[in-house]
């Protein structure tokens, strides 16, 4: 390095040399730009989250109370954001995992209590730290095929942008077996809904603004769409969806009702903090193990997937999918699940919206920093969350699913031993609302093709026993029941 590189990079100041923003093409403002608008598209997790966990009682009757979970959910997020941006150095933003939360609520704590549900999630976190730590994770992340990292990719475009659309009512369930979704509320084939109107309206802009190469665009048009929801609800008071009694608001903002007025801070209650019990007494160790078992399946291949996508679409990812520090940012993502359980917030890892902060330009940890930050003020400013309507949060997602939809442009599909898996892989991921369930189908249909078209020795057999686990984990309902679970 001559004296004058030297001098510069001595010039460019210690977060600049820290989190290598001019060497990865970035700025201060676009790591600070990009991490406001990851926050933006995750906010609604401090109302999602809640709405899942809380009120769902557990085995002994128990429930979680609902501004409790809120609290839990922003500030894990901002612990793990913060840490993961810090040892990392990567824009990957953190929060309570989808799926994983639906899957406690609804299945877990019929089996246990709450307390002993986050000890579970514990579990499992420790278990992928140790897997991480002794360099097994990266070993079977190593022996994907690129075909298949690059489908990953493809398949987490088509899953966000499939949230978009279900998130801001542009796509609903018909409540029929055929077809079973449909355009508008119910599936019935228009557009009925002034909040899906301003999802459109808002989408259309800031495909606009991004198409013209416009600085801060997917900021400017959530910004755009927050300011005309604003408005809209201000002069015909729409409302939410779903009122205090429980009716039925049709046309209603879905999650966040764009309001302003009131009071905006209100003090975080951390009550359900440490709420862990290991005391699994009550049930039987092969029960245990078993959601133990599907936690981590779901847990360690979802963020796996996930941090390939959004590293292939941060340009970071060289040709074989790895990506700057793997191996701290696996580990680290372990302890967001541990994080995640010991605050009873459910196990918390990398959130596909960081997507939207990306495509902002967001290409290092300091715009992590950024939305950490941001989610820890949440917790002292929740009603301001609820300010952005899950609607106009829903445009960023299709958006930036567009753009990771592109990476299909690098893959070789004149094999069908290729086009095969990669085509269960993307499609799976949306239509089964898993990237772990396309993980698998990848992986399993990968294999199969190879092995009996005479290419078994190209797989790895790392690949074979993964596969074989995932062939467990779609089955595992008749598995348990064979073992009496």
């Amino acid at each position: 390095m001559s004296e004058a590189t030297q001098q510069k990079v001595k010039e460019r100041g210690f977060l600049d040399r820290y989190f290598e923003i001019t060497k990865r093409g970035s700025t201060i403002g676009t790591e600070v730009r990009g991490g406001l608008v990851t926050f933006v598209t995750m906010a609604y997790i401090v109302i999602l989250n809640p709405i899942i966990l809380s009120g769902k009682e557990d085995v002994a009757g128990n429930i979680l109370d609902f501004g409790q979970v809120s609290a839990a959910t922003a500030l894990a997020a901002g612990v793990m954001t913060i840490l993961f941006g810090i040892v990392s150095r990567l824009p990957f933003a953190f929060a309570a995992g989808l799926g994983i939360n639906a899957f406690l609520a609804f299945s877990v704590v019929q089996e246990v209590t709450w307390p002993e549900a986050m000890a579970i999630v514990i579990i499992n976190g420790l278990l992928i730290v140790l897997l991480a730590a002794t360099g097994l994770r990266r070993m079977i992340f190593d022996a994907v095929p690129v075909q298949l990292k690059l489908a990953i990719t493809v398949g987490i475009g088509f899953f966000i942008a499939f949230i978009g659309f279900v998130n801001s009512g542009f796509v609903d369930a018909t409540g029929q077996s055929s077809p079973p979704v449909g355009l508008g509320p119910a599936g019935v084939g228009f557009i009925t809904t002034i909040p899906t109107l301003i999802f459109v309206v808002t989408l259309a802009l800031t495909g606009i603004l991004v198409a013209k190469k416009v600085k801060g665009g997917i900021l400017i048009g959530l910004i755009s769409g927050t300011i005309i929801a604003v408005i809209v609800e201000a002069i015909w008071k729409i409302g939410p969806k779903f009122g205090d009694d429980g009716s039925l608001n049709p046309g209603g903002w879905s999650l966040t009702e764009p309001v302003l007025g009131g009071n905006p801070f209100a003090i975080p209650d951390l009550g359900l903090v440490g709420a862990v019990s290991f005391d699994f007494g009550k049930v039987g160790l092969v029960t245990v193990v078993m959601l133990v078992f599907t936690l981590l399946f779901t847990n360690f291949f979802d963020a796996m997937g996930t941090m390939t996508g959004l590293s292939r679409e941060a340009g970071l990812a060289d040709d074989k999918g790895n990506f700057p520090r793997i191996k701290s940012a696996l580990v680290v993502e372990g302890i967001g699940a541990v994080v995640g359980g010991g605050t009873s917030s459910s196990s918390t890892t990398v959130f596909v919206e960081s997507g939207a902060g990306i495509g902002e330009g967001a290409r290092t940890g300091l715009a992590n920093v950024v939305t950490g930050v941001v989610f820890l003020l949440a917790m002292f400013f929740t009603p301001l969350t609820e300010i952005v309507p899950t609607e106009v949060a829903a445009a960023a997602l299709v958006i930036v699913g567009a753009m990771m939809m592109s990476q299909i442009a690098h893959i070789d599909l004149t094999d069908f031993r290729v086009l095969l898996p990669v085509f269960l892989t993307a499609a799976v991921m949306p239509l089964s609302y898993s990237i772990a369930n396309g993980i698998g189908a990848g992986f399993v249909s990968w294999v199969l093709v190879h092995a009996f078209t005479g290419r078994a020795k190209q797989v790895h057999w790392l690949l074979w026993i993964v596969s074989a686990g995932f062939v467990i984990f779609f089955a595992r309902g008749p598995v348990e029941a064979l073992l009496g679970v």
